[in-house]
């Protein structure tokens, strides 16, 4: 485990981020071009470097020739305990522990990637990704993309217009506005950051947002947000590419055999190197 440090905000921040790297494999390309800084999704609660959305991701662009670095940023308390949870488990922090985690990743990985970083995450890492982008911005050391997998970017989430987009079986209700409410609420930590540009990017002035990959899921309650945020990025001037995968389910970066999953992993290698 790394060591702990205070910074001036009063919110401990490692000394160290723990990063996994994954080198394009050899003869996928003829130079290296961007590193992707990928952060997995999880509510942020939940999730880490071993599952399919980091691991197997990261492992499927390396084969395609995209250098990535995954990062072990520190997660919330699970949302129910209410505080009493930021006592029980001291390892874990609400905002903005896990951006600060992020950014600091990013300056290390800036520091190894000559061609530039794209930063890009799933569901609440495309959130993170986002924030880390608006912040990177702000510090004058942009990235050059961003790619975000089915993300929501909103502290409320948009309601779902068509009910053929909305998610189904369990995640009808694990994924229902009210339990996504409350789970932006949790990593908060209080109404008021819920209005902060850096903890959720969505509704907030974008200027200086680079090139941007947007991949949502045809049949996810999160689909709103993350159609609309694609539309503010247009709006502010990024150059967005904006995809939705017919059928697809949230989450199914955690599933590599599924064909969304190939099709979206290829989608992204494609674009991170320029095409």
């Amino acid at each position: 485990m790394s060591g702990v440090l205070p910074l001036g905000r009063g919110v401990p921040v490692r000394s160290a981020v723990p990063i996994r790297w994954y080198e394009p494999w050899p003869g996928s390309v003829a130079s290296p071009g961007p590193t992707l800084l990928w952060l997995h999704g999880g509510g942020f609660f939940r999730g880490g470097l071993d599952q399919p959305e980091a691991h197997d991701v990261a492992r499927s662009l390396a084969a395609r020739g995209v250098r990535v670095a995954t990062v072990d940023y520190r997660l919330a308390p699970p949302p129910g305990p209410g505080l009493a949870a930021d006592r029980l488990m001291p390892s874990r922090g609400r905002y903005p522990m896990a951006l600060d985690d992020v950014v600091a990743a990013y300056g290390d990985v800036s520091d190894r990637s000559p061609a530039g970083v794209v930063v890009g995450g799933a569901s609440a890492g495309a959130c993170l990704a986002a924030a880390a982008t608006l912040r990177t911005i702000d510090d004058g050391r942009p990235p050059v993309g961003a790619v975000f997998a089915y993300g929501f970017f909103h502290a409320t989430h948009p309601r779902v217009a068509e009910r053929d987009h909305r998610s189904r079986g369990h995640r009808g209700l694990s994924h229902a506005r009210w339990a996504l409410d409350v789970m932006n609420r949790n990593y908060a930590g209080s109404r008021s950051v819920l209005a902060d540009r850096l903890a959720f990017p969505g509704g907030h002035d974008l200027s200086g947002f680079p090139r941007t990959l947007v991949v949502n899921a045809e049949r996810d309650n999160m689909r709103a947000s993350g159609d609309l945020f694609a539309k503010e990025l247009a709006d502010a001037g990024a150059g967005v590419r904006h995809h939705v995968v017919p059928g697809a389910r949230h989450a199914f970066l955690n599933r590599p055999r599924l064909a969304d999953y190939a099709h979206t992993v290829s989608l992204a290698a494609e674009w991170i190197r320029g095409g």
